[in-house]
């Protein structure tokens, strides 16, 4: 049987440097948030869900929210908290995890790399990779859960690092989709 897919959007919280949630910022009159969720769902996941951040302030993407378990943590609490909290989805189920910044993500690279993770059941997390590997835009098993927590409990914050201590496969993606918009110059910028 296939494996569950589902597909969430890394929301976090307020960003100083945007001065508002990231996942709220518009570019060509569509949150970010939802640019990402609609490249998750083209890629066949279900549900689309939000991880981190405020669930009323995150409503206008009208997307179920879960809390953040390892707040102020960055992207490693934040792929861990995530994990946990569907351990109840199987252990065959996969997650599709996607920083809310990347407003030019595509349902195709999803694809690519939930292809390659379903390739390999010995693979515990497929990544993106450009010039360097892009750690929030990954495929994880959920049972991937239990190695991440060691890694955290005995210090480790680095998504990136603990990738690298993992089963894990890295998928050559166009740098174009995963261009991500940390600043109002960024914005401007885009595309």
């Amino acid at each position: 049987a296939a494996s569950n897919v589902i597909g969430a959007v890394l929301t976090g919280g307020a960003s100083r440097r945007m001065g508002s949630n990231k996942a709220l910022v518009e570019v060509d009159g569509v949150a970010m948030g939802s640019r990402v969720a609609r490249a998750l769902r083209d890629a066949g996941c279900s549900p689309v869900l939000a991880y981190g951040g405020d669930p009323d302030v995150l409503a206008p993407l009208g997307l179920d929210v879960r809390p953040d378990r390892y707040p102020a943590t960055g992207p490693l609490g934040g792929v861990l908290g995530l994990l946990e909290s569907l351990a109840g989805e199987g252990p065959d189920a996969v997650v599709v995890v996607a920083a809310c910044d990347l407003p030019s993500l595509r349902g195709d690279v999803l694809h690519a790399l939930i292809d390659a993770l379903r390739a390999d059941p010995a693979v515990e997390v497929a990544v993106a990779r450009t010039s360097q590997i892009e750690p929030a835009c990954a495929t994880w098993r959920v049972s991937a859960a239990r190695r991440l927590h060691q890694l955290y409990a005995s210090g480790e914050r680095a998504l990136h690092a603990a990738i690298g201590q993992l089963r894990s496969v890295e998928i050559q993606v166009d740098p174009a989709a995963l261009r991500n918009i940390n600043t109002p110059e960024e914005l401007g910028r885009y595309p």
